[in-house]
Order: C-alpha cells, then sequence, then structure tokens
C-alpha cells in the first residue's frame, strides 16, 4: 500500500500478501465485440468498390493471420476503406473487430489493453503490456473470424510484433509508410477516378449541374478535398464554377507559405475555405477547431471536451450541437459509436500551421491554443481518483495519457514545454503507477524528469519531486538498484536546499529508508525511519497523516527485524489513531489494522491476529465485493493465521473458496493460481489428506514445468512438497 505525503509524493506502507487477479479467456465472446474509434459513415460517401473487392477477395482460414499494408498518399482515404471493411465485418456478425490506432507503440499496447478488457482476459492490476499481449494471445489463439485494424502505422516493427502470428484474425494495416511491403501484401490506395469524384460531389451537395469535374481535377480527385469541397458547396449554396472561383482566389501564401507536403493542388485550398467558412458562421468554431488540431490526431472522446466522464446531458448540450454543426461541414467527424471526436490529419496541420503564422499583434498564436489544451486536460484530470479508487477510471486515465502525449511533442516543436504540461504529464505518470502499469510508467517519468531539469534546473522543488516519482516506479518495478541512487540523492539535494526539517526532505528520507528496507538492509532503514518520526511529530503533529505513514514505517521495518514489540506497540497507536480520525473502513485503517494481525502472528498472538483477519476480511466482503485483490488477499491472511493456529478446517475451507474465486476470475494457468492450488495441497497433507494432497501436487508440478520451467523456484518447491508428501505416504503405508 502506499500514501501521499506532501511535497515529493510517497511515502510506503507495508501491506502483506497483496495478490492480484484476473478474468479468464473466452472461447468467443458472448456477444459482438466492437472496439476503437472506428469513423463513421460520412455524408455522400463514395464506395470504393475494387478496393473493397481486393479485400474481400483474401482467403480465410489458412492457420495464420491474414495481413494487408492499405498504403497512400494522405487524403486518398485508407482508414475510410478500412473503415469500409470493419462495417461490412459488422454486419456479418464477426465477433470482434478492433480498431486500434498504432502511430506509436505505446498506442498499440493502450489499444489492445482496451480490447484485453473488452475480452475479459485481463489480470486485475497488470499493467496495459500484459494486457495487450493477452488480447494479442486470445486473437491468435480464436478460430473464429475477428477483425484486427491498425490505422495510421509508422513502424513496421512495432506493429509486426503486436500482429498474431496464428488464427483466423483478418488484420489490416494502413500507413503511409511503404516498408510494410516488405512483410506483408499491399493494397494501394489512390484517388478518386474522375467519375468516383463527380458522383461525391453530386451526391454531397445535390447538384448535378455544370462544372463538378472542374473542381475534381483542381483537387486531384483527393478524397479528402473533394469532402471539404462539397460540404462547402452545400452549405453556401454555391454553383461549382463560382467555388472554383473562390478556391483559386484564396490567398494561401498569406496564411501557410510553406503548406503544401505532397497534396494534389488546391487541397489545402479547399480546408482552409471550410475553415473560414465554418468560423464566420458557427459561433465559437475558431476556439474548438483549434484546440482539436493540437490534441491527438487519432481522435479526442467527447469526455475530454466535456470535461468528466459522466457528464450531466444538460451540459453538454451546446458542444453537442457545435460539433454537429462542424461535422456538417466536413471538418470533423466521429468515430462509429459518436464517443470519439476525429479530424483529419492534414486538417490539423493546416489549423497548428496557420496558427503559427497568423496572430494578432503578430507572432504565434499555437502557444495559446497549447495553454488552452492544457486546461482542458487539467479540468479533466481533476475527475480522476488517486490511489486505488484510479483502477475504476483506468479508461479516463488513457485518454489522458493519450491526449497529453499529444501536447507534450506539440509543445517540443515551440521549444520548452510549460510547466503547466510537466506537472500535467506528471500526474499522467501517478495515474499509471497507481494502476501498476509500470511499463508506461517509467518512460514517462524518465521524460518528464529530463523535461524538469532542462526547464526548472536540478534543485527545483519540481524536479526533485519528479526525481521522486521516477525512483518510486524503479522501486516497484524491483530495480532497487536504480531506485536507491535517485532516493540518496534526493535526499542530499532536499537537506542542502530546503534544510533537514522541510516537509519534503522529510519524504525523501522516508523514501529512501523504504527503499533500503526493502532491500534487506535495515541498519540503514531503521535510524533514517527513527529520525523521520521524532521530527514528524515534532512539526506536525502526532495526528497529522505523514505522522501516521512514518509511525507505520517505523513499525514495519522493527517487524522485518523481528523486533516485535516497539512494532506491534507502533502499529496498535496507528490502528487506534486512524480508526478515531478516518473510520473502521478506510483503506488506511484496513491496512493498519492488516499490520497488526500480522505482526500479532509473527508474535505467536494467534487469537488476536485472527480476531483482527477475520474483521479485515468482513469489511472488504462489505466495502469491496469479494472479488476484489485486496479482500482475497485478506482471505488468504486469515487462511494462513487458522493454519499457524491448527484449525485446519478453516484453513482448507477457506483455501477452497480462495482458489475456487480465482479459478473464476484467472486463467488457469496464472502464477497466483498455482501458489494458491499449491498452499491447498500443503494443508490437505496436514490435514492426513495425503491422497488428495499428492495427487494435487502431481498436477500441480506438471503445469508450473509447462508454464514456468523447471528450475523455477515454484516449480522446485512444489517438487520438494511432492517428494515429502510421498515420502510420508510411504511411511504409513508400512
Amino acid at each position: 500500500m502506499e500514501a501521499t505525503a506532501s511535497g515529493q509524493g510517497r511515502i510506503n506502507q507495508a501491506g502483506h500478501n497483496q495478490f492480484i487477479f484476473n478474468l479468464p479467456p473466452l472461447p468467443a465472446p458472448a456477444r459482438q465485440i466492437v472496439e476503437g474509434d472506428i469513423p463513421q459513415r460520412p455524408r455522400a460517401f463514395q464506395q470504393r468498390g475494387d478496393l473493397l473487392a481486393r479485400l474481400h477477395g483474401q482467403v480465410d482460414g489458412r492457420g495464420a493471420a491474414v495481413i494487408d499494408a492499405v498504403t497512400g498518399t494522405p487524403g486518398v482515404g485508407k482508414s475510410l476503406l478500412a473503415a469500409s471493411y470493419a462495417w461490412a465485418c459488422q454486419r456479418a456478425g464477426w465477433p470482434v473487430i478492433a480498431w486500434i490506432t498504432a502511430e506509436t507503440e505505446d498506442q498499440i499496447v493502450t489499444g489492445l489493453a482496451a480490447l484485453a478488457r473488452r475480452l475479459e482476459v485481463v489480470v486485475a492490476g497488470e499493467d496495459a503490456f500484459a494486457s495487450a499481449v493477452r488480447a494479442r494471445d486470445w486473437l491468435a489463439a480464436s478460430r473464429q473470424a475477428s477483425l484486427l485494424v491498425f490505422d495510421n502505422a509508422a513502424q513496421v516493427e512495432s506493429v509486426r510484433r503486436w500482429c498474431p502470428a496464428t488464427g483466423a484474425a483478418r488484420i489490416l494495416i494502413t500507413t503511409r509508410n511503404r516498408a510494410f511491403h516488405t512483410l506483408y501484401e499491399a493494397v494501394d490506395v489512390g484517388v478518386f477516378t474522375p467519375g468516383q469524384a463527380v458522383n461525391f460531389l453530386h451526391e454531397r451537395t445535390q447538384r448535378t449541374t455544370p462544372g463538378a469535374d472542374q473542381v475534381a481535377a483542381e483537387l486531384g480527385c483527393l478524397p479528402l478535398a473533394i469532402g471539404q469541397a462539397g460540404a462547402y458547396i452545400h452549405r453556401r449554396r454555391l454553383t461549382y464554377p463560382a467555388y472554383l472561383t473562390l478556391l483559386r482566389d484564396y490567398p494561401l501564401d498569406r496564411y501557410l507559405p510553406d503548406a503544401g507536403d505532397g497534396y494534389p493542388a488546391g487541397t489545402v485550398q479547399a480546408t482552409l475555405l471550410s475553415i473560414d467558412q465554418a468560423e464566420q458562421t458557427i459561433p465559437r468554431a475558431r476556439a474548438l477547431l483549434e484546440l482539436l488540431s493540437a490534441l491527438s490526431e487519432a481522435g479526442v472522446p467527447r469526455a475530454i471536451l466535456y470535461g468528466t466522464t459522466e457528464p450531466d446531458p444538460a451540459d453538454t448540450e451546446d458542444i453537442d450541437q457545435l460539433l454537429a454543426d462542424l461535422a456538417d461541414t466536413s471538418l470533423v467527424s466521429f468515430s462509429d459509436d459518436g464517443t470519439t471526436v476525429l479530424m483529419h490529419r492534414l486538417t490539423s496541420r493546416v489549423l497548428r500551421e496557420r496558427a503559427t503564422t497568423t496572430a494578432a499583434g503578430g507572432g504565434s498564436r499555437l502557444a495559446e491554443v497549447l495553454d488552452n489544451a492544457i486546461d482542458l486536460l487539467d479540468g479533466f484530470n481533476a475527475h480522476i481518483p488517486d490511489g486505488a479508487a484510479t483502477w475504476a477510471a483506468r479508461s479516463a486515465v488513457d485518454m489522458l495519457v493519450e491526449q497529453t502525449t499529444s501536447l507534450h511533442i506539440l509543445a517540443a516543436d515551440l521549444g520548452e514545454p510549460p510547466g503547466s504540461l510537466l506537472s500535467l504529464r506528471a500526474s499522467c505518470g501517478s495515474h499509471l503507477r497507481h494502476l501498476a502499469d509500470l511499463g508506461r510508467a517509467i518512460p514517462l517519468f524518465q521524460q518528464n524528469l529530463a523535461d524538469f531539469e532542462q526547464v526548472l534546473g536540478g534543485d527545483h522543488p519540481d524536479t526533485l519531486a519528479s526525481r521522486n516519482k521516477l525512483a518510486d516506479a524503479y522501486q516497484a518495478a524491483g530495480n532497487l538498484g536504480r531506485a536507491i541512487p535517485l532516493f540518496q540523492q534526493n535526499l542530499t539535494d532536499a537537506e542542502r536546499v530546503l534544510g533537514g526539517d522541510h516537509p519534503d526532505t522529510l519524504t525523501s528520507r522516508g523514501n529512501l529508508a523504504s527503499a533500503y528496507r526493502e532491500a534487506g538492509d535495515l541498519s540503514r532503514a531503521i535510524p533514517l525511519f527513527q529520525q523521520n518520526l521524532a521530527d514528524f511529530e515534532q512539526g506536525l503533529g502526532s495526528d497529522h497523516a505523514d505522522t501516521q505513514i512514518s509511525r507505520n514505517n517505523l513499525a514495519g521495518a522493527y517487524r522485518a527485524a523481528g523486533d516485535l514489540g516497539p512494532a506491534i506497540r507502533l502499529f496498535q497507536q496507528n490502528l487506534a489513531d486512524r480508526e478515531r480520525m478516518l473510520g473502521g473502513d478506510h483503506p488506511d485503517t484496513l491496512v493498519s489494522r492488516n499490520n497488526l494481525a500480522d505482526a500479532y502472528q509473527a508474535a505467536g498472538d494467534l487469537g488476536r491476529a485472527i480476531r483482527l483477519f477475520q474483521q479485515n476480511l468482513a469489511d472488504r466482503e462489505r466495502v469491496l465485493s469479494g472479488d476484489h485483490p485486496d479482500t482475497l488477499a485478506s482471505r488468504n491472511n486469515l487462511a494462513i493465521a487458522y493454519y499457524a493456529a491448527g484449525d485446519l478446517h478453516q484453513a482448507i475451507r477457506l483455501f477452497q473458496q480462495n482458489l475456487a474465486d480465482q479459478e473464476r476470475v484467472l486463467g488457469d494457468d496464472h502464477l497466483h493460481i498455482l501458489r494458491s492450488r499449491s498452499n491447498l495441497a500443503s494443508v490437505y497433507g496436514m490435514a492426513g489428506d495425503l491422497g488428495r494432497a499428492i495427487s494435487l501436487f502431481e498436477q500441480l508440478l506438471t503445469d508450473c514445468e509447462r508454464i514456468l520451467g523447471a528450475d523455477h523456484p515454484t516449480s522446485r518447491n512444489v517438487r520438494t512438497n511432492l517428494l515429502a508428501f510421498r515420502q510420508r505416504a510411504d511411511l504409513y503405508s508400512d
């Protein structure tokens, strides 16, 4: 367990046997799963029948994933072609359809982890990487038709490692990178034919008067530009020649002197014409368009724009109407489920470049757009809870991380990232840390520390806090070799800059002591904990939360050193204070009760230990539910206490219940399942049921060697126990 102290963040609190569990993989989902932001079918949609026929014509069921790389120039409709295929798969009833943004590997991991949650194959508390692996493996094992789209992929290797190697999944990759052709069959996407472009204009504008062919030719038959032009002509009730005149007369050099980037002639002008018309006729359009252009090009969830994942519909009416008006201009669109706002990457880039080159009074407005986007995300972040409660908000965390990463990239193009953005990214890292998603948290904290050092210097309090967060993440990942030097550096700097009595200095000292304790260096840990507790009591008082944490940590160090008398007294004081101040159901109170019970058990006072473990289990079942990881941990701890007291009947009952719950919410091959089966087998043996114990250990050893390998510590332990119980059975049979 952990708690937040002032300034630099975490101070460790001891927990005991906190296990984590997941839901089992299903052979097939009970209902169709559509995951990700598949684009909606746009107005006056022009079917690309020839290209779709190529996709439909690929052969399924060859025992390996069928992969097509859909490539082409920006704006030709790669994503819309893939979306067309996804719509067809939905209509055909394919059980799983997943749309993964693939510009970065982090986006791929996040998208696959979200799919794993929909498939119900995740382990509660595991990081996104592990969940993503589970989703990939589910697809590789499935024999039912599924679709996995990697949209706007950038790096071949980043996509290749996440493609299921077997199974019936069809995989589409949309990309501008033709290096994908070296591995995957290509479906090259070009511009509209002249006939397709003219038909699209006729459908979108509801005009069949002369001139559509000239507009199409001016725009190079590029689907994106044709869509912009059709929407503009329809809204303004223009003729095709009138639009063509506006297009050719648009002063592009005034706004975007460096625009182009390989797009056909007229594309940028068409986009800017649509932007100008929207901003002139739709109130507040400019602010929202520029805001969207600064956020993720993969899409912006409506929840971000609302500022909360649970908005009051009455509060969203205005923004929903504004989005609908902008969608009518073809400047934005929506995901298939309507929850995400999409803006084409060219439109985003045009808006950003215009903000860079045009501003009232001269200079760039893009910094102001960036600040507005940071403020928006800060408001959304305020609705994400800290600590254990973050688990229930993991989808919101994914949204925030995605959007904040986009702002960080944009800020790098402008120069130094502002301090407000660095603080927001620090919050993102903390949320990932609370989710135990260290695979994403550590790289984020590493970059964040480098940014703080560059922008604020090594001695700034925010830099010290950032270094502490990184060290904490290293410690949580078991990398004490990296964690301890950072904690040592932070303590030295804090004492020099802030003084020995400053709250942040005390936090730094406590964190270093906790790292020493975890490394088994109690001779260094205990004096630091003792010093901290004295300083906290003197500076903050006995009842302050940081004082209680410090007292808990010192007690835990005494417990680890076998000095149980002082440990029990401190744990007793902490439990009494927390029950008085926080109530019996508060998470910190439950931790204190658990730690005191553990100390009683270590001291041989099993009567007191069992009563406290019983109370904790009852409270967690009532407050958290019977399947919560902390509840399962409490049940495990109580079973161990019963076992220590010789009450094997109660121990077996609880171990059986825990194992049944784990098997229901975990895959059979999970390490925690293997350990629970070992515990239960051991208690069977100690209760004299040697036949059941040996049978369970034999099957368990086979599974451990298959899953973990013969030399894994768990495999060796099971083998030793099996041998011991066989020897005991032989003695009884003689």
